[in-house]
């Protein structure tokens, strides 16, 4: 349940790549090439943001049985075996 509800921020996400190129990088001789470090990064990173969240059908089922209704897909029915 944890990993699709702190998976979900992307600007976090975004922010904690950026960190981390930097960082491994140390210095840059000039603005131009910290900004070609990022869109590099970027383009590796966005590769992630397109996977499909593992699991989404249990978790979903796991939250509307822990929440008793108040989900906002409560009223659907959801399969755990096809991911929603």
């Amino acid at each position: 349940v944890r990993k699709p509800i702190y998976t979900t921020n992307a600007a976090e996400a975004v922010h904690r790549q950026f960190r981390k190129l930097a960082k491994t990088q140390g210095a840059f001789p000039n603005e131009t090439g910290l900004l070609k470090l990022l869109y590099g990064g970027i383009g590796k990173a966005s590769g992630k943001w397109t996977m499909p969240i593992a699991n989404r059908g249990q978790t979903l089922l796991q939250l509307a049985v822990c929440f008793d209704g108040r989900t906002a897909l409560s009223g659907c029915r959801i399969q755990a075996d096809t991911g929603f």
